[in-house]
């Protein structure tokens, strides 16, 4: 089993009540104020953005008023957050083009956007008299005003035209047509924008965004999502929304538009359903209902915006009062039919709360946000859903989407944007042009590499080499002749069958095992396997294999726990499922061989590696699955020495406080790596190349990697060589990102493994390209970037290529090419193991093994 680990940006403050409303609230377990009182009113809801004085405030309350600083005349709001472009490419940098392999031309998942020449657009910021909080009303009211202002763009406070306006300064007043009310608009300008700028290319984003509300999509968290093709699930309640991720930037040479197919899965069930559900178990109802719904995800029908749920409040209900910013108190109830006509049924349901993301903090959300059962429905799929076969069939029949068929709809979708008339008239207003065609590159394929058993076995173009080890022996194996199996009584003949298939498969693959000793267990409770493993331990096998009944979790956490914090005795644990069915015995055996090599340090295969003495380091962290405060930081590190066909293994965690800066701990485990790589080859070696894998880095978070981790690396490196003689430490870091929306195709079909893009979709401001390392035979392959932000290895594009390439391929729990490379692979397996079961520092004695896989 060992089982493996497994964002949308809302429209911004007001929205962030998207939520519901933020009171003078605090948390039931805190004793202090979790509130704190805001200038104008600290209890005001969390719906709006104060107009007056302030930009991303608090949504009118809630929090420090006095963190909710005015920014500048006319600034944007906080929420739609812009990360600062990090240069990591030199000027004079030589180019980051390579020219190994074999050329090819791919397409890509962007459309260019061709804009007038020196065009700018007019800022303006705009208020209300009285403050309204309403969003829907602000949109109606500015509308109401478009033969004045002409072709216009409307976020936050800020008003973009393409048309100045006659005056510096402009009143208006205008009418709420429901209400009959008068409202004073007043209009400033505050500057104007270069359309080359960061700030132009935000502009372009909302422009496109006002094309595509046009065409009558549901927006949620910023994505886009067509209702009228939705497609439901009934047997699973489930409802699927068909959808778009947009976004525009600066690429190499053009400005391109990204579009990228997305799938939102939606619940037909409301969480009031569920709370009313959990009443009719059995045991206390609301601890039940807490431990369902906190950590999941919910979207209020109202404004179509999720929020992460954390707690639950069963002190405050929709019958209950808050203060308004003039002073007076207004029930949630009442507050929800003024601003959105809606009715709740049940005043005494009790409140959900969201802790808000730190895009909100951003804003000056700081203070919780309060949502209401009714009126919120779950989104995605829980942990007992994902163990549905057919369930996670069902959906996957409509959401893994092939690459002819992705062409297909990216192509539907431009037509849809360019025949629509609103649409259309977006773009011709804004003087900009959308390119019919996706974006073609240029690409290669790198030469087809090989990984090296007993003998040399191709990868090739599908980097698969599952039946290698039939008539290969592994690269390197340590005997196992001291072991036990761990499993219940009723199922002993179940296990002898496997062990059999065991032992006929280790010796073509030049394993030596020996016969295990069975210990069995009454029953297969935590209690059982952790009483029997207790004498086990004692009897210091080199390795103790469990086979379990299911994936409890309770279970899995008991048995890591004994074997590696309380002693350092490699585990496998493998679901009984797994070795009942006859026909997949003869695999499953092959590869848990490959495991419990890894295991007792064992090496099945490696690649070509021309580089001695040097240092491969991956990092991952996750948070800690009980206390989400807690995160755990693991780094794996592969080494080479003099014989780079001779890697050895070392793995370090640490535990992180919500907070606290990673540079500190990256850079001291580089003191542990070298104290390792000292006691694998020599107290008198040192490794020449440090080369860094970082994953997890978003764009918010790559100036604090370049400023921060890099240089405490470096400085920490300085310090170690300062009386080192023979050679001094080059390092390199590269930034690893997965979970990117760029897809690319070959020939309607996704691209063979080995293929490099890093040119036109690539960003003029990094030394970046993008790697296909895994096949798939369904779906859209993904493609992961890498983006080299420190380099003094002296390496050229085409050996930093392959050689990430060659990475890919060494993760031994796959007979084939990963994602990214295997230390980061490694080290995300070790980070969910600690986070998720033993919450805990693994024992040290096991850092030279790969015990995690």
């Amino acid at each position: 089993m060992d089982p493996a680990g497994n964002r949308g940006r809302g429209r911004g403050v007001r929205g962030a009540a998207g939520a519901g409303v933020r009171p003078d609230w605090k948390p039931p377990s805190s004793t202090g104020n979790g509130g704190g009182d805001a200038a104008g009113g600290a209890s005001a809801p969390a719906v709006v953005a104060p107009r007056n004085g302030t930009t991303g405030g608090a949504g009118g309350g809630g929090g420090d008023g006095r963190a909710h600083q005015q920014v500048g005349r006319g600034a944007v709001r906080a929420a739609r957050y812009l990360p600062e472009v990090v240069v990591t490419r030199a000027a004079n940098a030589p180019s980051k083009q390579g020219a190994r392999g074999k050329q090819i031309v791919l397409k890509a998942n962007y459309f260019r956007l061709t804009r007038a020449e020196n065009m700018c657009v007019f800022q303006y910021r705009i208020d209300f008299e009285p403050v309204i909080e309403n969003v829907g009303l602000i949109c109606a009211l500015i509308k109401t005003q478009a033969p004045v202002l002409g072709p216009y763009i409307f976020e936050g406070t800020m008003l973009f035209l393409y048309n100045k306006l006659r005056s510096e300064e402009l009143e208006l007043q205008v009418r709420d047509s429901r209400t009959e009310n008068l409202y004073k608009m007043r209009i400033r300008h505050v500057g104007t924008v270069d359309m080359q700028s960061t700030m132009g290319l935000m502009i372009l984003n909302l422009m496109q965004r006002q094309a595509m509300n046009s065409l009558e999509l549901l927006v949620m968290n910023r994505h886009h999502f067509d209702p009228k093709a939705k497609i439901a699930i009934p047997q699973y309640n489930l409802e699927l929304y068909p959808g778009y991720i947009t976004s525009i930037r600066q690429h190499e040479k053009d400005v391109l538009l990204c579009v990228e197919i997305t799938h939102r899965v939606l619940r037909t069930d409301t969480v009031y359903k569920m709370l009313n559900d959990q009443r009719n178990q059995p045991g206390s109802y609301q601890e039940n209902f807490k431990r369902t719904i906190i950590g999941s995800i919910v979207m209020c029908t109202y404004n179509s915006k999720s929020y992460k749920i954390t707690d639950v409040d069963f002190n405050t209900t929709p019958s209950s009062s808050f203060s308004k910013r003039d002073g007076g108190s207004i029930t949630f109830a009442q507050y929800f039919k003024d601003t959105y006509n809606v009715t709740i049924r049940d005043p005494n349901q009790p409140m959900l709360v969201s802790t808000p993301t730190m895009r909100m903090q951003r804003s000056g959300i700081t203070t919780p946000i309060l949502l209401v059962p009714e009126l919120c429905r779950m989104t995605g799929i829980t942990d007992a859903m994902r163990k549905d076969f057919n369930l996670m069939r069902s959906i996957a029949d409509h959401t893994r989407i092939g690459a002819d068929q992705r062409l297909e709809r990216l192509d539907r979708f431009n037509r849809r944007l360019q025949e629509t008339a609103a649409s259309r008239e977006v773009f011709k207003f804004w003087k900009t042009e959308l390119d019919r065609r996706v974006v073609e590159l240029p690409a290669r394929i790198l030469d087809s590499e090989i990984v090296v058993m007993s003998k040399e076995v191709p990868v090739g173009f599908e980097a698969d080499w599952n039946n290698a080890f039939r008539n290969n022996q592994m690269f390197k194996s340590i005997a196992l002749k001291r072991w036990f199996l761990v499993c219940e009584a009723s199922k002993q003949s179940m296990v002898q069958e496997f062990i059999a298939t065991m032992m006929k498969v280790a010796p073509p693959m030049g394993f030596q095992l020996g016969k295990p000793e069975i210990a069995t267990t009454p029953n297969d409770s935590p209690q059982a396997y952790a009483q029997v493993l207790q004498q086990l331990v004692n009897r210091d096998p080199q390795l103790i294999m469990c086979v379990v009944s299911n994936d409890r979790a309770d279970r899995y956490s008991a048995i890591k726990k004994k074997c590696c914090v309380d002693r350092a005795i490699p585990t496998q644990v493998i679901k009984a499922r797994t070795i009942g069915n006859p026909r997949s015995l003869m695999t499953v055996a092959t590869k848990v061989i490959i495991q419990l090599n890894c295991k007792l340090g064992g090496v099945p295969w490696v690649t070509r590696n021309p580089m001695k003495d040097i240092v491969i380091l991956g990092y991952d962290v996750c948070h800690d699955a009980r206390d989400k405060s807690k995160s755990y930081g693991a780094i794996t590190a592969t080494m080479f020495g003099a014989d780079p066909q001779d890697p050895r293994q070392f793995s370090c965690v640490e535990h992180h406080g919500k907070g606290e800066e990673l540079s500190n701990f990256m850079s001291a485990t580089v003191t542990k790596v070298l104290r390792a790589y000292q006691q694998e080859f020599g107290p008198d070696r040192m490794p020449r190349r440090f080369l860094v894998y970082r994953d997890g880095v978003g764009d918010g978070q790559l100036k604090q990697v370049v400023d921060h981790e890099v240089k405490a690396i470096k400085a920490r490196l300085t310090a170690a060589y300062e009386n080192y003689q023979p050679h001094k430490p080059q390092l390199c870091v590269i930034v690893v990102s997965k979970r990117i929306n760029s897809r690319l195709f070959f020939n309607g079909r996704n691209p063979p493994t080995g293929t490099v893009v890093d040119d036109v979709i690539t960003l003029p401001e990094r030394t970046d390209f993008f790697l296909v390392s895994q096949s798939t035979r369904q779906g859209t392959i993904s493609p992961t970037s890498y983006n080299i932000i420190f380099n003094e290895m002296g390496l050229t594009t085409d050996q930093i290529q392959t050689y990430t390439y060659r990475q890919t391929l060494m993760y031994y729990n796959w007979c084939g090419g990963v994602g990214v490379p295997a230390v980061c692979q490694y080290a995300h397996k070790l980070a969910f193991l600690v986070s998720q079961y033993i919450h805990q520092q693994p024992n040290e004695q096991l850092g030279k093994l790969l015990y995690y896989l």
